[in-house]
């Protein structure tokens, strides 16, 4: 069984730990807080430094907050990388840039480890194995690294090669907060003309697996550049979505509210529902 490192203890990190703890893989741990251990359930005492976890173990995750971080733990004499060796992999969950991603792979590449980026989703329940991994690697890296990603999450996705798991995680991203801003856009309006908040995010959640959710379109393996009965389907669609936020944006004008998001869908609407590039 391989055995892994967490470096960084925070919820993600911590959570990891403690999952890796009770699949047995668990090895060592390191934190800038000698004491970040000390109520993570069979975790063990915080190592001296990011070298020592690197010594002991063959899989050393990294869970820390930015690039730079990541950095400082992986360089200098005390780091991972001093501790270089054939058949050491770092896998790294932090979400960070490509091109970050590209400047620490440069680093891990000089020193012969490898790198696997982790992009991770659903914090909250890390501690009871229920993170999402979206892999980037070669396939030979990533079934080295696999067994490790599998004792503390609920599931894990290859998507790629060398940093198709970064992406993964930056454009997962961009849906999650791109709804969250049209959420803000609809509870606008709904304030604006005096509706219950409450009651309406009641009723959204009560209608949200009939109606669908932001890849609902993505999802359908029909293609509407072939399929004649999906490109109709797509286009009544469309034909709802343009009378639908034509009305939002004559609701905004009277209320004096800004509804950026729903300005743009209505402008791209056939982009939108998959007519058009």
């Amino acid at each position: 069984m391989s055995t892994a490192g967490v470096i960084g203890l925070g919820a993600i990190g911590g959570g990891v730990a403690i999952c890796l703890a009770r699949s047995g893989h668990l090895k060592a741990v390191y934190d800038i807080r000698s004491d970040a251990s000390e109520k993570l359930t069979g975790v063990p005492a915080v190592a001296a430094s990011p070298a020592e976890v690197a010594r002991q173990c063959d899989v050393v995750l990294i869970a820390v907050i930015d690039a730079k971080q990541a950095r400082t733990v992986l360089t200098g004499p005390e780091g991972v990388l001093s501790r270089a060796r054939p058949g050491l992999n770092v896998v790294l969950l932090s979400t960070v840039s490509l091109e970050d991603l590209k400047g620490i792979r440069a680093l891990t590449d000089a020193a012969g480890v490898g790198l696997v980026d982790s992009g991770v989703t659903g914090g909250i329940n890390a501690a009871r194995n229920g993170l999402v991994c979206l892999v980037g690697a070669d396939d030979r890296t990533f079934s080295q690294v696999k067994p490790v990603l599998e004792g503390f999450a609920k599931a894990v996705v290859h998507m790629g090669g060398a940093g198709a798991g970064m992406a993964a995680k930056i454009a997962r991203n961009v849906i999650v907060y791109g709804t969250l801003r049209a959420g803000y856009e609809g509870v606008l309006l709904a304030k604006a003309a005096g509706v219950d908040v409450r009651k309406l995010v009641a009723a959204v959640e009560a209608s949200s697996e009939s109606v669908g959710g932001p890849l609902m379109l993505l999802g359908r393996e029909a293609d509407p550049s072939t399929d004649a009965d999906e490109r109709k389907l797509r286009e009544s669609v469309c034909v709802l979505l343009d009378k639908d936020l034509d009305a939002a944006l004559e609701l905004a004008k009277s209320v004096g509210a800004s509804i950026p998001l729903a300005e743009l869908a209505r402008r791209t609407d056939r982009s939108v529902m998959g007519l058009e590039p």
